[in-house]
């Protein structure tokens, strides 16, 4: 188990703030469950988080469709990079810096995860870029993050949202149901 996030400086303010240090009951994963792979295969959105050498943040959003990213070991996840604002903050910064962080929420079931690591970019591997790239898709380059911690968070704060397509087909079924039962009041 893993204790990353709690370095020293948090430490110190969790003892300062509560009755029994939360540090010390608390234990993160290092290894991808099944429940954190089929998590991570439905998801749609992720925000990957660098930063530079100097520990200058930067969070950038990635995207696709549910299976864009890859649980490629129980330590390892990948993704297709696609082409995006052209300004290449986080390749930058993973060339000088591999550390890095995901954050996946999931707001129809009030459900995130967290998870720290270290990632690279993959620019020279066809086959790789193939693997991870969704059907019809380009893709620049890869990005594989090595998962060195990961936890789930409780649902109390999450607003619950969800996605459009979602509802526009639960409102499709709901007025085809008004349909067949506004067709069976009328035949009497």
């Amino acid at each position: 188990m893993n204790q990353i996030p709690f370095t020293p400086s948090v430490r110190a303010v969790q003892d300062r703030k509560t009755a029994r240090p939360r540090h010390a009951e608390m234990q993160f994963r290092s290894r991808i469950t099944p429940d954190l792979a089929a998590f991570i295969g439905a998801q749609t959105s992720v925000f990957l988080a660098t930063a530079s050498a100097d520990g200058q943040p930067y969070i950038q959003h990635r995207g696709g469709p549910p299976g864009f990213l890859h649980v490629l070991s129980p330590t390892q996840i990948g993704f297709a990079d696609f082409r995006g604002n052209r300004q290449y903050v986080t390749l930058g910064n993973l060339a000088e810096n591999p550390k890095a962080y995901l954050f996946l929420m999931d707001y129809a079931h009030r459900r995130r995860f967290k998870l720290w690591g270290s990632a690279r970019v993959v620019e020279d591997d066809a086959a790789l870029l193939q693997a991870l790239r969704p059907e019809g898709q380009a893709a620049e380059q890869a990005i594989l993050f090595d998962v060195t911690a990961w936890d789930a968070n409780c649902p109390q704060h999450i607003p619950q949202r969800f996605e459009a397509a979602d509802v526009a087909a639960a409102l499709a079924q709901r007025d085809a149901r008004i349909a067949e039962l506004e067709a069976q009041l009328a035949r009497g």
